[in-house]
């Protein structure tokens, strides 16, 4: 009795040390990624303020600097780098609407873009960040880059009372 229980242990034992090998395929998917968004939401107000003495010209308001761009990028091998452009959707006469972004900081990864310095916005889309890769910024204030939003005359015969008058700026990225 002893002997077949020996060898029944002798049987387990060899097959738990056994080595097998296999292979398997792995399906890995990478969608084309283009987002981005503007950090926190809501509206700013930019705002002259009249002169105190006869002569003097307008006081140009503070610059706003409350804005970040955010955004993701991945595209194929094939694929070229991104650019971001910003557009107004109309003019104030008199008055030029400037925008710079700076470089980017904060969270993220890849190759994030390179900003084109100060511009002057019209309707026509101007790049303001180029060279974007497969990247991210991350997401929120303080991540991506900041935008600094500025209002100066550009020809006092042109200017014009007015009210709070709207003006869109519209963001977009695509390819290069």
């Amino acid at each position: 009795m002893g002997f077949i229980l020996v060898l029944v242990f002798s049987f387990f034992g060899g097959s738990l040390y056994a080595q097998t090998s296999g292979s398997r395929n792995v399906s890995v998917t990478l969608p084309a990624i283009a987002l981005l968004d503007i950090e926190p939401a809501g509206p700013i107000t930019l705002s002259f303020t009249k002169p105190t003495e006869a002569g003097l010209p307008l006081s140009n308001p503070t610059p706003n600097t409350s804005k970040w761009i955010n955004y993701t990028s991945a595209y194929g091998t094939s694929g070229s780098s991104r650019i971001i452009t910003a557009s107004i959707n109309q003019t104030i006469p008199g008055i030029n609407i400037r925008l710079q972004a700076a470089a980017a900081s904060g969270a993220g990864g890849g190759t994030r873009g390179t900003p084109a310095g100060l511009i002057t916005l019209t309707t026509t889309p101007t790049v303001i960040i180029s060279g974007i890769g497969r990247s991210y910024t991350g997401n929120g204030v303080g991540n991506g880059h900041q935008l600094t939003i500025s209002v100066v005359p550009n020809n006092y015969s042109n200017l014009s009372a007015q009210t709070n008058t709207q003006v869109t700026v519209t963001y977009t990225i695509s390819s290069n």
